[in-house]
């Protein structure tokens, strides 16, 4: 199960880094330079990736937060089995 949360998590990094790259090297090409085109790289990157990974960001996060309900529910077993004692 960890596997498929690290290849959701791994996907959508890459892909984001991917698009920041892309979006960075057009800028380049047109001519924007220094920190104006950093900024406006991470600008339009996040907005792009917004709408462009929404489903797999939807699918990163739920595998994120399953991995958490799971934790939860080991650390209130354990807790109730030493209570229990």
């Amino acid at each position: 199960m960890l596997g498929c949360e690290m290849r959701a998590t791994m996907s959508y990094t890459i892909l984001r880094l991917l698009l920041f790259v892309a979006v960075l090297a057009v800028l380049h090409f047109v001519g924007v330079g220094g920190f104006l085109m950093l900024a406006l790289a991470a600008l339009i990157s996040a907005l792009i990736s917004l709408v462009a990974l929404s489903r797999l960001r939807d699918s990163m996060s739920a595998s994120i937060n399953n991995r958490l309900t799971r934790f939860r529910d080991r650390l209130d077993e354990g807790t109730r089995a030493e209570d229990s004692d």
